[in-house]
């Protein structure tokens, strides 16, 4: 395994990029652009055209890291005392949600020796993306950019990484010299509720982050859509404007991989197994295909799409063997003439088995303590998502104007479908209706109580979820432990309705639990854990209870007297 040294770049030096005057091109650039255009400034808030860098980060292709510290080229001298947010690639700022540090001085910066082409848009002059592509595929700035950043550079275009580009302003605001990135001024805006956009809004909102935008989707981040010369909105700055990427392709495709992980399973039960696929880009032209293996079984899932460096949710719907066992799953991913493989262990497991034993009305229990009512780790909701392809056209003439010919050198873009789902459910006990002496949700210890127990599954995509199928429930007496009631499922489906199964002991075949006759005066109250509402996120389940109130037992209603004659 390759090592990658990272080296800091020492005080405020101005570092220079040594490049040979030969040139070829070694990149493929994701960049576009736009804006144009300034307002008039003050001398207190202004930004002069070509006061302007490039942030440069390196990212690791299968997981999206920083393995370097990010680099920022300029052709100016950035005052000692300017204000800056340190070395934060944008990637760390979204998605994964790193907050604003401002620093005073100490700001870190390399002049190249092949100088930037021009960044930013103004009314003068015009960022040229075509130069900008150019420049940050150029051999021998991907070099210098090694050179700075600690790499290899044949590790750095081997494939496994991207370069990230951001565009950077120097800027005056409020009397003090600043640099930031797009995604840094509007982080920044919303820190002062709107007061960058107030004073900056052509240089902020507009001109800086529309100097680089996707024309494909990369790295998680999307193609841009919007306009391009009006200015953009802080949330649609953080998620998708101020960047460029640039790939290395001319290697081997990444192979598709699968990532698993292990099942406990009920027996008898209609459940979802899930992995996720990643590696590469998956489309129409290049799709990836997966295949379970289950109880000797196999089940295809084609078609499975998703953009590059990102990942799809893949999942099959099935129903256990009815008798406990460990099963083995194979999986094996396949798509752009390479597989991969995994295993899942599904543990099979039967509930059933562990009523209470038979009560008597001679049983005691003196040591008995009230146990807290226990709560398992629930879920009661997921979301999940599938990328949706759709071709892009870009219709392309090749030739001169007299002989030539049209092509659609389009590329593939990606919606995400988003889907949801949520589970919701109540109790209820109260004493059976054949206890004699009940009044609402009192009885006397030694009689039956009924249980009701539904569960409502709300979903917008039916053939991805189960219902809820199993209801568990745990009695005090037992300290919530050793047996239990496997409730039966009177009603199926998104609606569906848990009983007790009938009791095998009550004189008239009753679903019923009977308390002991032992149990003291106060709340009685069982615990049931709902589960097996099944998701390709994994299983939604909940704990609920409910409670009676116990006031005497059932030998307070036998009267023994003499027979009269």
């Amino acid at each position: 395994m390759r090592k990658i040294i990272a080296i800091a770049l020492a005080l405020t030096l101005v570092l220079t990029i040594c490049l040979p005057l030969t040139a070829f091109a070694i990149g493929d650039g994701n960049v576009d652009g736009g804006g144009g255009g300034m307002g008039n400034g003050t001398n207190q808030n202004y930004w002069n055209p070509g006061d302007e860098g490039v942030r440069v980060s390196v990212v690791r292709v299968s997981d999206h890291a920083i393995v370097a510290t990010p680099i920022d080229l300029t052709n100016k001298t950035p005052a000692s005392s300017i204000i800056h947010f340190g070395k934060i690639s944008k990637i760390k700022y979204y998605p994964n949600g790193k907050s604003l540090s401002p620093i005073q001085g100490a700001y870190h910066y390399a002049n190249p020796s092949q100088t930037l082409p021009r960044i930013i848009s103004t009314s003068s002059g015009n960022g040229n993306i075509a130069a900008i592509k150019s420049y940050f595929t150029d051999e021998q700035v991907i070099r210098g950019i090694a050179n700075l950043t600690g790499m290899e550079f044949d590790v750095l275009i081997n494939g496994e990484y991207k370069l990230l580009l951001e565009p950077i302003a120097y800027m005056t605001f409020g009397g003090i010299k600043y640099a930031m990135t797009a995604t840094e001024a509007a982080l920044y805006d919303q820190q002062l509720g709107g007061g960058l956009r107030s004073k900056m809004v052509s240089l902020s909102h507009k001109n800086l982050p529309l100097a680089m935008f996707l024309e494909t989707p990369d790295l998680g981040y999307p193609a841009w859509s919007g306009s391009t010369t009006r200015a953009a909105s802080n949330t649609d700055i953080i998620s998708s404007l101020g960047l460029g990427i640039v790939r290395f392709k001319d290697v081997k495709p990444e192979p598709p991989e699968v990532t698993t992980a292990d099942y406990e399973y009920r027996v008898n039960t209609e459940v979802i197994t899930s992995v996720t696929v990643r590696g590469g880009q998956s489309d129409p032209d290049n799709p990836v295909t997966v295949r379970f293996t289950i109880g000797g079984r196999a089940y295809t899932v084609s078609g499975v799409y998703y953009p590059d460096g990102d990942s799809q949710l893949v999942w099959v719907r099935w129903t256990t063997p009815a008798t406990p066992q460990t099963m083995t799953i194979h999986v094996s991913v396949s798509g752009s003439g390479s597989a991969s493989q995994g295993t899942i262990t599904a543990r099979i497991v039967d509930l059933s088995g562990y009523d209470p034993p038979n009560p008597v009305a001679d049983d005691r229990n003196d040591s008995y303590t009230r146990p807290t009512v226990p709560s398992k780790v629930e879920k009661t909701s997921a979301s999940w998502g599938i990328w949706h392809p759709w071709w892009h056209e870009n219709w392309v003439w090749h030739g001169d104007d007299e002989d030539g010919y049209w092509e659609d050198e389009g590329w593939w873009e990606f919606d995400w479908n988003s889907y949801s789902a949520s589970l919701t459910a109540s109790m209820s006990i109260v004493p059976d209706a054949k206890d004699p002496t009940a009044s609402g949700k009192t009885l006397k210890s030694g009689y039956g109580i009924n249980q009701t127990t539904t569960a409502h599954v709300s979903t917008n995509q039916s053939s991805a979820v189960t219902d809820a199928q199993t209801a568990v429930t745990y009695f005090p007496e037992f300290q919530y432990q050793t047996y239990c009631r496997l409730l039966e499922q009177t009603r199926s489906g998104y609606n569906s309705r848990f009983e007790f199964a009938k009791n095998r002991y009550s004189t008239y075949n009753r679903r019923t639990h009977f308390t002991p006759i032992w149990m003291p005066d106060g709340n009685y109250a069982p615990f049931t854990f709902l589960e097996d509402c099944w998701t390709p996120e994994g299983m939604l389940s909940m704990n609920l209870t409910d409670a009676v109130d116990i006031r005497g037992s059932l030998w307070d209603d036998w009267h023994i007297a003499p027979v009269k004659p």
